[in-house]
C-alpha cells in the first residue's frame, strides 16, 4: 500500500510538502492563523477555546499571545499553564509537546521541519521532520531556537537569545550560539 506523503511527514520520513492533502491542510491552517492573530482583543477564554479547536492539546490555562505562526497546529500539545509570549513560531510538521508551567519568551522558534543535508535531495523537493520534546517549569529567553529533535528536561533554562543543538538535561542552565552550560545564575 502506498503512503500519503501526510502519513510520511507524521511518520518523520522524506516527503513531498506541496501534495494537494499537505496544501489542503496548510489553507486551514492559514485561515486559522489569521483568525487566531486578529483574537488579540478577544479574553483569554475566547482565545484558549480557538487554540483547542486547532492544536492537538491544550491544557487548562494554557496561554499564546499573537501573533503566533504554525505549520499545521495539530501537532502542537500545551501542557497545563503553558505561556507563550508574541512572535513566537511553531514549525510543527512533526509532535511539539510542551510540559505543563513552562515559559517560553517572545520570538521564539520551535523548529520540528527539517531539510535533508544532501543537496540532491534537497533539490528533489523533499523534506523531513523530527519531534520536539519540552518538558515541564522550562523558561525558554526571548528569540531562542529550538532545533529539529530537541527534547529539553524539566526544569531547564534556556537564555535569551540561544541557539539550541543539542539535548538539554533536566535542570541545567544553557546559553549561546550553540547553547552551551552555564553556571548557575539565580
Amino acid at each position: 500500500m502506498t503512503r500519503t506523503e501526510k502519513e510520511k511527514m507524521l511518520a518523520g520520513e522524506l516527503y513531498r510538502p506541496g501534495s494537494p492533502e499537505l496544501a489542503a491542510d496548510e489553507a486551514v491552517n492559514k485561515a486559522w492563523i489569521v483568525r487566531y492573530n486578529a483574537a488579540g482583543a478577544l479574553p483569554a477564554v475566547e482565545r484558549h477555546a480557538l487554540l483547542s479547536e486547532h492544536f492537538g492539546h491544550v491544557g487548562k490555562g494554557a496561554v499564546v499571545r499573537p501573533p503566533f505562526f504554525c505549520d499545521c497546529g495539530y501537532n502542537i500539545r500545551l501542557g497545563d499553564g503553558v505561556f507563550l509570549n508574541f512572535n513566537c513560531v511553531i514549525l510543527d510538521i512533526m509532535p511539539v509537546s510542551i510540559g505543563d508551567r513552562t515559559q517560553i519568551g517572545p520570538a521564539v522558534q520551535i523548529y520540528a521541519a527539517d531539510h535533508p543535508r544532501d543537496a540532491a535531495t534537497r533539490r528533489d523537493g523533499l523534506e523531513f521532520g523530527r519531534p520536539v520534546t519540552i518538558g515541564a517549569d522550562v523558561w525558554i529567553g526571548g528569540g531562542s531556537i529550538i532545533l529539529p529533535g530537541i527534547t529539553i528536561g524539566d526544569g531547564a533554562v534556556i537564555g535569551a537569545g540561544s541557539v539550541v543543538t543539542r539535548d538539554v538535561a533536566p535542570g541545567a542552565t544553557v546559553g549561546g550560539n550553540p547553547a552551551r552550560p552555564l553556571g548557575r545564575r539565580d
